[in-house]
């Protein structure tokens, strides 16, 4: 034996003889209290088991042949099965979702040898395992410790009567396959490839500690800020096989690490559990806010013949739902919020540590928000942790998304397990302000209310609701009777956000959900606003250096470059995003006006990289910026303090008055005292044409504080401009704006022609066609016919007898992969200084004056014509990347023609957009600017008809 080892230990680097060396004196020392941890990272040894068969063949007394590191996955360290999906072509398999370039689903073994120091001799020692997918299994020696199954919570084991002294075979199995129906097709995000992946390893904190057999196991803290004190209830765990009487030990410290509580007492701790009870002062206590995330800590220890210490942090605050409306501390929030679908597509599962939460945390408040709902899931102890620190308010909720809610017993006891772990190990947390029981679910109510009733009763510190919102039938229109809070996307009495409404009325600025929202009894929140989708980024294929290939990125790319569409595709992206950030600010002014209202939540702030590719976030999804909006003029409608206008419409005359009330809404700390409004009107110029301030006044918290109202005559505006509208708050840095487009009430004469006054006087004018008129025609055998001769021709088939898409103002929703049956464009792209649009000003990007000649066309297809840049370009989705237009210039035959989709016959006295944009067209025609470039032949027009 002797000689073995000596051979043994020749054979060995230096590197490792210091290991050995030191691991020695290590068990041979006694561990102090303050050393109590043994860290598990580091190399561990593999197996994979696809067959599952490990378990029959004992392979919890083998040893593996792979190595990985731990903490960490199979997917980090590039084991599994690569993927068979390519970036050939444009599909759903590579369109649904970022590809994992490895994956494994199925038990995985890890095995490491660990040492015992001799000091933890007759300790509770305990195995954590601080997040895993999906069951663990333990053996230490062979012998089986215990099984696990939470995907929100660590891992913990006793391992105290199997971990002696000196050194073991730590083995852990770790399945990753589904064990209960929780969730639809894999979506729900604590279980999911779409957004994080079905990973199989141990992410965070990965270690063992010892604790003396008597020792304080959890800590909870009920704040109750109107009895100026909170109730501290500390439970304890005794394994020693005897009572043990000795002392506790209580402090509580603030700001500064200021003592503001002290207590020593016996107590006698009988074995098995126990709980001691208090009542802690806090008279005169900081509050806990966004405004003020004031912090305390609790400090528990056991002193007398007893070494144990354990902390927790809490804040003092009072959420109620008075009068139907949010409160936190007496006073009105409004949550400004996003959601956040575990979403890190580097790794594909959450930061464990704060670093990674405080560029979550960050960015949110950057532009704006105070509130995060995780969406099926529920984050690490580190993203609470940063939260509390930053006054963010958390919407947490159950690994829940089905239609099966109730009715599977198994699943209900792993369920309401899940909830008791949230409460041991998240409840304590200030920013754990509201909890849902899941997503969008169905099933059995009465089970989901008993659910929420227990719990409520347990814990009070969270408001809660049933589901964040439900498309069952008598459902999701109205709060359930336990509901403290209500999401959904419409009530009884009509829908709360924009999707149902921006795209079938005409653009207001007035409308707000007051209607839909009278007589709620709880505060309501609006579910998954906005899902406005924004053409892809190609510059962000760069940054996908983990886990994940962004395959739905690069086949897009590949397929924009086979259709000569490549070069535009940084302006599909700035244009489709800008158009959805203004949808965006005006679905949230929307929220802010309405005075039942107490927050809305945003699908979304940042990108969602599953379901289809739903690139709906003005950032990314690694929380940066697309250059579509920037933070600072984001914050100013999506703030504390919002300045807001009331107006009719988007599109006036000069024969009119602009005519608005202005209101602010104010959820910052305070009443804005003495405050004076001013408002300004400027051109394109940056030219002021009016303005003035609104009498000063008291704006309380709250919203719907009309400040006054205020006019313009546009009389003065002689030519077609864009206006912009700005509210300010005097001395502040409050400040908001809008647009408005002014177009003269009667156009000019102008000798463009009608084909039915051909030949002769145009009916009303006293000129005579030219050879340069444009003649104005809807039927395109006439237009042929006219080209033929040599004439101009504005061409304006009826959208009837035109091929194409049916025009949509609004952009694609959520995705056009996971919902192909829309009409799926992204809105339009066209250059500003074209001189088409001389008399009919406009961004390079679809607004509020474009909502009326959209909904009245229809998109042309012209993939299969000769290649042309046209003057009106439609924007088509990343699905499809067709070449689509609006409006189009080529020569014909011995002409010229200018051919639209958009409706420009009907209505036109009251259809002020349609009519100038005509008219632009028509001044354009007539000057020397109208040279087409690309010719196309007769029936290649004709081909663009039923």
């Amino acid at each position: 034996m002797q000689s073995r080892l000596i051979s043994t230990l020749h054979t060995l680097s230096i590197a490792e003889k210091w290991y050995f060396l030191l691991l020695g004196i290590f068990f041979l020392l006694p561990v102090s209290a303050s050393a109590q941890t043994l860290s598990l990272a580091g190399r561990w040894q593999y197996r994979l088991d696809p067959q599952d068969t490990g378990i029959q063949q004992q392979w919890f007394l083998q040893d593996f042949a792979g190595s990985i590191t731990l903490p960490g996955t199979l997917d980090d360290a590039g084991i599994g099965a690569a993927s068979s999906l390519n970036d050939e072509s444009v599909n759903k398999a590579v369109l649904l979702m970022l590809t994992r370039r490895h994956s494994y689903i199925g038990p995985a073994w890890y095995s490491k040898d660990v040492v015992i120091p001799a000091g933890w001799k007759g300790k509770y020692i305990e195995l954590l395992l601080e997040r895993v997918l999906w069951d663990t299994r333990i053996w230490v020696d062979g012998q089986e410790a215990g099984t696990q199954e939470s995907l929100i919570a660590p891992h913990r084991y006793d391992l105290g009567k199997l971990l002696t002294p000196g050194r073991h075979k730590l083995v852990i199995r770790i399945d990753n396959r589904k064990r209960y129906d929780m969730s639809t097709r894999d979506m729900a995000h604590a279980y999911t490839n779409g957004t994080q992946i079905i990973w199989n390893g141990v992410i965070g904190r990965m270690e063992l500690s010892a604790r003396e057999p008597v020792f304080i196991e959890q800590l909870q803290v009920y704040p109750d800020v109107k009895g100026n004190k909170a109730r501290a209830v500390i439970s304890f765990r005794n394994v020693s096989g005897r009572a043990k009487q000795t002392r506790l030990k209580v402090i509580v410290t603030g700001r500064d690490n200021r003592r503001v509580y002290a207590r020593e007492m016996p107590v006698n701790i009988k074995t098995g559990a126990a709980v001691q009870e208090l009542d802690i002062p806090l008279k005169d206590a900081g509050l806990w806010d966004e405004f003020d995330p004031c912090l305390y800590t609790l400090r528990a220890t056991l002193t007398s013949g007893v070494a144990d210490t354990r902390n927790t942090t809490f804040g003092m605050r009072s959420l109620t739902n008075d009068k139907g409306l949010l409160q936190l501390n007496g006073r009105r929030i409004f949550l400004r919020g996003t959601l956040e679908c575990n979403i890190f597509p580097l790794t594909g599962y959450p930061p464990m540590d704060h670093k990674g939460w405080e560029k979550v945390f960050a960015s949110a408040k950057a532009y704006g928000l105070n509130h995060l709902r995780f969406h099926s899931w529920c984050p690490p102890e580190a993203a609470f942790a940063v939260a509390d620190s930053m006054g963010f308010y958390l919407q947490i909720e159950l690994p829940f998304w089905n239609k099966n809610a109730g009715q599977d017993e198994s699943m209900n006891a792993w369920l309401a397990a899940e909830a008791q772990h949230i409460i041991r190990e998240y409840g304590n947390h200030p920013s754990f302000c509201f909890w849902s029981m899941g997503n969008e679910l169905e099933g059995d109510f009465s089970w989901l209310s008993a659910m929420v009733t227990r719990l409520k009763k347990q814990d009070p510190r969270h408001l809660y609701t049933t589901t964040s919102f439900s498309f069952q039938r008598d459902h999701g229109r109205w709060p359930e009777p336990e509901d403290d809070f209500f999401i959904t996307q419409y009530t009884k009495k009509g829908w709360v956000r924009g999707q149902g409404i921006f795209n079938t009325i005409p653009p207001d600025f007035i409308t707000d959900y007051t209607r839909a929202t009278d007589s709620l009894p709880v505060p309501l929140i609006t579910h998954e606003i906005g899902q406005y989708s924004v053409f892809p980024n190609m510059e962000e294929i760069s940054k996908y250096t983990g886990v994940l290939e962004p395959l739905n990125f690069k086949a897009i790319r590949k397929d924009l470059e086979r259709k000569g569409l490549l070069p535009l595709a940084e302006q599909y992206l700035m244009a489709s995003g800008k158009f959805a950030a203004n949808l965006y600010k005006e679905e949230i002014e929307r929220a802010l006006k309405t005075k039942g209202m107490s927050g809305f939540q945003l699908l979304d702030l940042h990108d969602f990289p599953g379901q289809g590719t739903a690139l709906i976030g003005i950032l990314d999804a690694f929380w940066d910026s697309k250059g579509l909006v920037a933070a600072e003029e984001h914050r100013r409608y999506c703030g504390a303090v919002v300045p807001l206008l009331r107006f009719d419409k988007a599109v006036y005359t000069n024969a009119e008055t602009f005519v608005a009330a202005a209101e602010v809404a104010n959820f910052s700390k305070g009443a804005l005292l003495n405050s004076t409004a001013i408002w300004a009107v400027h051109d394109q110029s940056s030219r002021q044409l009016a303005g003035g301030e609104l009498p000063p006044q008291q704006i309380a918290i709250g919203n719907g504080q009309t400040l006054g109202t205020f006019s313009f005559d546009l009389k003065d505006v002689k030519t077609a401009k864009a206006l912009t509208i700005t509210l300010s708050l005097k001395g502040t840095g409050y400040r908001n704006r809008w647009s408005i487009w002014v177009y003269p009430a009667k156009v000019p004469a102008m000798r463009a022609a009608h084909a039915t006054d051909i030949p002769g006087e145009i009916a009303g004018h006293a000129s005579a066609v030219s050879p340069r008129d444009a003649i104005y025609t809807r039927s395109v055998t006439e237009a042929l016919r006219l080209l033929e001769q040599g004439k101009n021709v504005l061409l304006n088939p009826d959208t009837l007898v035109l091929k194409g898409v049916e025009g949509r103002f609004a952009p694609v929703f959520w995705s056009p992969v996971h919902f192909p049956a829309q009409p799926g464009t992204m809105g339009i792209l066209c250059d500003p200084t074209h001189p088409a649009f001389r008399h009919f000003p406009t961004a390079f990007y679809s607004d509020w004056q474009w909502w009326d000649l959209i909904t009245s066309s229809k998109t042309m297809i012209i993939d299969s014509l000769p290649e042309v840049t046209p003057v009106v370009r439609v924007i088509d989705n990343f699905f499809r990347n067709r070449k689509m237009a609006n409006v189009i210039e080529v020569k014909v035959s011995r002409g010229k023609l200018l051919l639209t989709s958009i409706d420009l016959e009907r209505d036109l006295d009251k259809r002020h957009a349609a009519r100038q944009f005509r008219y632009s067209l028509e001044r354009y025609m007539n000057s020397g600017d109208f040279e087409p470039v690309v010719e196309w032949r007769g029936e290649e027009v004709m081909g663009l008809i039923r």
